[in-house]
């Protein structure tokens, strides 16, 4: 589970649910065994991440966000007919950096355009998807914004990017890699022509204990 944390998220936590403020994410252990999976099938993998990615999906509510710093600098800068008006000089004031409901409507944003694209959510495990292309499995796995698309054939891998790049890349295009070495949440996966993979580096667990 992943849970969007702020400075201070009593005043969110007041009016929001907990089902409201956590997001299922990809397991190490799905991880592990897709990896395994795509080698002996010899599939194209390609790596991709969404920017902006918390961005994309609509509040329920209005939210009020308190930014300080550069980022208030670069706002009034961008716009300051709008907001120069709204900045204030407060030290004790705790900004607000994230949203509890973020990852979660990304969450919910992202399976149902999966969903509308023919792919089936696995009813085990809410952020792995598989669709039947041209008689052989694609398969989608994610862990917030950061996904891989693994398929037997190049071209349906790029075209899954392709649309992945169509819905969330408008303001700035998906950051996507392949190849037989990729980096994935802080893992290097290596894959060898002899359709086996390793890990040269494997950071995940201690990044997220």
């Amino acid at each position: 589970m992943k849970a969007r944390g702020c400075v201070d998220g009593r005043p969110q936590r007041e009016y929001t649910d907990k089902e409201e403020a956590s997001s299922p994410t990809m397991s190490l252990k799905v991880m592990m065994m897709s990896c395994p999976i795509d080698a002996k099938e010899g599939s194209y993998v390609h790596v991709t991440d969404i920017p902006g990615a918390l961005l994309h999906a609509n509040m329920k509510d209005t939210v009020h966000m308190v930014l300080k710093g550069t980022i208030t600098e670069i706002i009034v800068k961008l716009e300051p007919t709008i907001y120069r008006k709204y900045v204030w000089h407060n030290k004790n004031e705790s900004p607000i950096y994230g949203t509890l409901q973020a990852a979660l409507l990304l969450l919910k944003l992202l399976s149902s355009a999966l969903e509308k694209w023919g792919f089936t959510i696995n009813p085990y495990h809410e952020c792995v998807a598989n669709k039947i292309l041209g008689g052989k499995k694609c398969t989608i796995i994610w862990h917030v914004d950061v996904l891989k698309v693994s398929h037997v054939c190049k071209d349906m891998v790029e075209n899954i990017i392709k649309a992945l790049n169509e819905k969330f890349g408008k303001e700035s295009p998906l950051v996507t890699t392949w190849g037989k070495v990729l980096d994935y949440l802080g893992m290097t996966l290596v894959y060898s022509s002899k359709r086996k993979v390793r890990l040269s580096k494997f950071d995940y667990v201690k990044k997220n204990r």
